[in-house]
């Protein structure tokens, strides 16, 4: 078993994991279906109730006139990048060098569909006003994500993003909302969902990130982009004839955690405070602004693996899943709090960071 593989391993031994909802198992699925009436139509190839109330539900969630499912975000994304492409007759999209699109879709714009990425910004900050007035190319479509997580969750400020919606719109650059994690961004602009949406002319949702659903994503905007992406969903093999695990699973975790976002918070800053408290670690941003957070090390995860793992076996406390290299002396890796992280007590807690700053300034 390699470094990494004995971290994660030792995490989900432990009695107070500190991430996210808890195990992606066969429970999840279970807690959905376990009160549900067995004798309800499923969905059939994108029509029935179970699939039409949802994304009724989202749409107005949303404060978008229509919705529709997708099985993953990767595909609702593209498809959206396509339509709004085909609406202006220009192949070009602007968005941040890490943004999914880029980094994680093996170039599926541009091999799918020929489709011109402009890179915003730079991997160390997110995309200003400044970076999109000074692009210096006509687009069709501007990405912005909500929170950004190669970024450590970070958000631009609000008035920012009424100062690129405004512009945007007056140059008939379409704005759409790579809100894969955006009931994460709630709680810090302190708006709804659907105040933040009608600054985009489309919007993606995501129901297995911070939601914790099995998969799916829903795709929002106006009447006519989404009978669009209607068509663009089964060319893609996106039309399955059957959806209600993903449905059901999306509609029961938004319904049970869409009012928890600010709890999973006020949990992250804390959480973040006693990273920062700690001998050489700095968490970025020092202060969350949404429910998750990167955390910087100043050693290597050869160095700092054996550390944590004292630490969970000493405490039962979980602290991280998995680590990265940064560099030859340096570490870092994600966290994102949900439900498992109110459930840790605070004395069990206090005493895994006291021994964590200790075993830092000793190594």
């Amino acid at each position: 078993m390699n470094e990494t593989n004995q971290l994660l391993a030792a995490y989900n031994r432990t009695a107070y994991p500190l991430i996210g909802h808890g195990k992606r198992n066969l429970q999840v699925l279970k807690d959905v279906v376990i009160e549900l009436d067995g004798n309800r139509e499923s969905d059939v190839y994108g029509t029935g109730e179970v699939i039409e109330e949802f994304q009724k539900k989202i749409a107005t969630f949303l404060g978008k006139e229509a919705a529709i499912f997708f099985p993953s975000g990767t595909m609702a994304q593209q498809i959206a990048m396509r339509i709004w492409c085909d609406k202006k007759g220009l192949k070009r999209v602007a968005y941040h060098p890490l943004s999914h699109l880029e980094i994680h879709e093996e170039d599926g714009l541009k091999e799918l569909h020929g489709i011109e990425a402009v890179l915003l910004a730079d991997e160390t900050r997110q995309i200003q006003l400044e970076d999109v007035l000074n692009m210096g190319t006509n687009v069709s479509c501007l990405l912005l994500e909500l929170p950004q997580r190669e970024l450590g969750g970070e958000l631009p400020d609000y008035e920012d993003l009424e100062a690129i919606s405004a512009f945007c719109h007056e140059k008939g650059i379409v704005l759409h909302l790579d809100g894969a994690r955006l009931l994460e961004a709630l709680p810090y602009y302190q708006k709804t969902a659907e105040e933040i949406c009608q600054l985009f002319d489309s919007v993606y949702l995501s129901f297995y990130k911070g939601i914790g659903g099995i998969a799916g994503a829903i795709l929002a905007g106006d009447k006519p982009f989404l009978d669009e992406s209607v068509v663009w969903k089964r060319r893609y093999g996106g039309d399955l004839i059957s959806l209600y695990p993903y449905i059901l699973a999306a509609d029961h975790f938004f319904t049970t955690r869409q009012d928890q976002f600010n709890k999973y918070y006020e949990g992250a800053k804390e959480l973040a405070s006693l990273y920062n408290q700690c001998h050489g670690i700095v968490t970025r941003p020092v202060v969350p602004v949404s429910n998750m957070f990167h955390i910087h090390f100043p050693l290597p995860t050869k160095k700092l693996e054996p550390i944590l793992l004292s630490i969970y076996e000493e405490t039962g406390v979980g602290m991280i899943m998995r680590l990265r290299d940064k560099d030859e002396a340096s570490s870092y890796c994600e966290v994102n709090i949900g439900d498992q992280y109110a459930s840790v007590p605070k004395e069990v807690l206090t005493k895994a960071f006291q021994l964590l700053d200790q075993k830092m300034k000793e190594a």
